[in-house]
């Protein structure tokens, strides 16, 4: 038997606002709030410890006093299903996310986009149902 990837924990200053940004992102809602912690996850999720088939994976965002320092050596991609690249990154602009350096040469095929609190992710070219 092996592990399942059931979630994982961002560390930021501001949780609700991460959540906000990242429920509108991935469709997901907000499963559990506290003043210090907010965890997402997608509404149409197994539920259980024994749920076969894949389990999408929550995020939980985890207020912390310091800021985030340097690259994300961890950083989650993502890719549209019902919308090209070009327009799914327009609309992830308009969420409050945006455009970061972080060493490609404009010859990649995804787009490199950081959440509102500076997180890199990147954005894929190919569509997936």
């Amino acid at each position: 038997m092996s592990s399942k990837f059931t979630e994982l924990a961002i560390d930021c200053a501001d949780p609700d606002r991460l959540a906000r940004f990242w429920c509108s992102v991935l469709d997901y809602e907000v499963l559990d709030r506290d003043d210090e912690i907010v965890t997402i996850g997608s509404p149409a999720a197994p539920e259980g410890r024994h749920a076969p088939g894949p389990v999408p994976p929550t995020l939980t965002f985890a207020r912390v006093p310091e800021g985030k320092a340097g690259k994300n050596r961890l950083h989650m991609d993502v890719n549209a299903t019902d919308r090209e690249q070009d327009e799914e990154v327009r609309r992830l602009l308009e969420l409050g996310a945006s455009h970061v350096d972080v060493g490609q040469t404009g010859e990649e095929s995804w787009v490199c986009l950081a959440d509102p609190e500076g997180n890199e992710f990147c954005v894929l070219a190919t569509r997936c149902p």
